[in-house]
C-alpha cells in the first residue's frame, strides 16, 4: 500500500515560516513518527511535522526523554520523510548529541541526511555558538526554551518555567541570543503566558507555543495527547481534539483550524 497522494499544497519552506509570521497566519505544528501518520498531518494541512524526543514516552514507554538516542531519531525521520510532500520536517537532537558545536554538526548532519529540513535543540544562551556554527553550515535551527524536558532533573521534574521575575527576564535574554545566533524557529514551553506574549512581538524569529499561551506565532502539541491517547490525568495545556470527531482526519482537521482562527490554545490551557 502506497501512502503518497499528490499534494496541491504549497510546500513549507524554512524561510516560509518567516512570511506566515509576517502575514499573522498562524503555524501549526504536530509531533510525528510514522509514515501513515505523516501522509494524513499532511494531508490534513499541518504545516510542521516535528520528529521529536517525545517519541521516547508515547512509543517507547520511558518517562522521560532522556533514552531517546540519535539512531532512534534518524529511524523515525526516515519514515515521515518518505511520505511527507509538502509539510516542513523538524527533528529533535536528542539528549547528549550536541555538547560542542562540532558534535552537533556531525549529529545534525545525520538528520539532514535522513530527511529533516531543520534539526530542534534544547537550551538556552549557552548554545548560541552551536546554534551560529549549524546556520553558518547551512543546518536550520529550531531553539527550544521554557521547560526542556532533557533538563528533567535539573528542574526538580516537569515544572512552569519563567514564573519569577528573574527566571522571566533570563528567559528573554535567551530568545535574543537564539535569534542573534541564527535560530529560524523558537519553541517556548510552559511558561506564563504573558511572558511569551512579551517575547513574541519583541522577536522576529517565528515562537511555537505549548503551553505558553495564544499569542505566539503557531503552537505544538504531541500528537497522541491531540488525540487523547494520554494516561491518567490531562495535561492542563492539552486539548483533546478527538472529542466530538468522526475520525482522527476530523480530529487533525479541528487542530489545524481551532490553530489557525486562535481559539487553541484557550485560557484554561495556559499557564
Amino acid at each position: 500500500m502506497s501512502y503518497l497522494q499528490e499534494s496541491n499544497r504549497r510546500a513549507v519552506t524554512v524561510p516560509g515560516l518567516a512570511d506566515m509570521r509576517a502575514r499573522g497566519e498562524k503555524i501549526a505544528m504536530l509531533t510525528c513518527y510514522d509514515a501513515s501518520f505523516a501522509a494524513l498531518l499532511d494531508q490534513m494541512g499541518v504545516d510542521v511535522l516535528l520528529i521529536g524526543d517525545s517519541l521516547g514516552n508515547v512509543l517507547q514507554g520511558h518517562r522521560t526523554t532522556l533514552p531517546v538516542t540519535l539512531r532512534d531519531i534518524v529511524y523515525h525521520t526516515e519514515c515521515v520523510a518518505r511520505v511527507t510532500q509538502s509539510a516542513l520536517i523538524v527533528s529533535d537532537m536528542p539528549f547528549g548529541t550536541y555538547g560542542t558545536p562540532e558534535q552537533a554538526y556531525h549529529n545534525a548532519v545525520e538528520l539532514m541526511r535522513a530527511g529533516a529540513q531543520m534539526v530542534k535543540l534544547e537550551g538556552g544562551a549557552w548554545l548560541a555558538p552551536t546554534v551560529r556554527f549549524l546556520v553558518e553550515r547551512s543546518i536550520p535551527v529550531c531553539a527550544h526554551l521554557g521547560l526542556t524536558p532533557q533538563s528533567v532533573h535539573a528542574f526538580g521534574g516537569f515544572k512552569v518555567q519563567g514564573r519569577e521575575e528573574a527566571a522571566g527576564r533570563q528567559l528573554f535574554d535567551d530568545a535574543r541570543a537564539m535569534q542573534d545566533a541564527g535560530a529560524q524557529l523558537l519553541v517556548l514551553e510552559a511558561i506564563p503566558a504573558a511572558l511569551a506574549a512579551q517575547v513574541t512581538p519583541a522577536l522576529s524569529t517565528p515562537t511555537i507555543g505549548i503551553g505558553a499561551g495564544p499569542d505566539c506565532a503557531g503552537q505544538v502539541l504531541v500528537l497522541h495527547d491531540m488525540l487523547g491517547v494520554y494516561p491518567g490525568k490531562r495535561p492542563r495545556f492539552v486539548q483533546n481534539f478527538m472529542e466530538g470527531q468522526p475520525s482522527i482526519a476530523a480530529a487533525i482537521e479541528a487542530y489545524v483550524h481551532a490553530v489557525k482562527q486562535g481559539t487553541f490554545p484557550a485560557p484554561e490551557h495556559c499557564f
